[in-house]
């Protein structure tokens, strides 16, 4: 199973689509707040591709009726993804962390830094794609790749 990791696109409408339509033979997309608008927009012009979104809200997602984190089972693992900013991830992931351990997850995504990481440790793979529109770590525009088989779980991030 192949996911597409997307955050932070912050009005971006065409990273979000250039994101999206490089990639529609995803199973899912993810996309981990900040950018419910051109998500939106996206959603009613591709009803067919729209049925593998699924996001959060972000800070900025103003008067936004999505949820603020979600789980997802996958196979033999569970997705934990929140934009993060209720978790201070800008100081530390223990609080993320502990939560997705909480709900059995053993994939973490987050967004809210625009800064991309990716990490194996304390049996769980995390993963913040950085920002899709307006990264802060020096690094291009970014998104994020999950796969998942019997064989295990890879991550990657890519400029986009």
């Amino acid at each position: 199973m192949r996911i597409i990791v997307m955050s932070d696109t912050h009005g971006n409408y065409s990273a979000l689509e250039s994101i999206i339509m490089r990639n529609t033979d995803a199973d899912r997309f993810i996309h981990l707040g900040d950018g419910e608008r051109e998500l939106d927009r996206f959603i009613v012009s591709h009803e067919i591709i729209s049925q593998k979104i699924i996001h959060v809200a972000g800070n900025c997602d103003y008067l936004s009726f999505s949820q603020d984190v979600f789980t997802l089972p996958v196979m033999e693992h569970k997705i934990f993804a929140a934009h993060g900013h209720q978790f201070g991830v800008k100081s530390s992931l223990e609080r993320l962390k502990a939560i997705a351990r909480s709900n059995g997850c053993d994939i973490v995504l987050y967004g809210h830094t625009h800064e991309r990481f990716q990490s194996y440790e304390d049996g769980m793979w995390i993963m913040n794609p950085g920002s899709a529109a307006c990264p802060r770590d020096g690094n291009r525009p970014s998104f994020g790749h999950i796969d998942i088989s019997p064989a295990g779980v890879v991550t990657n991030i890519t400029d986009v």
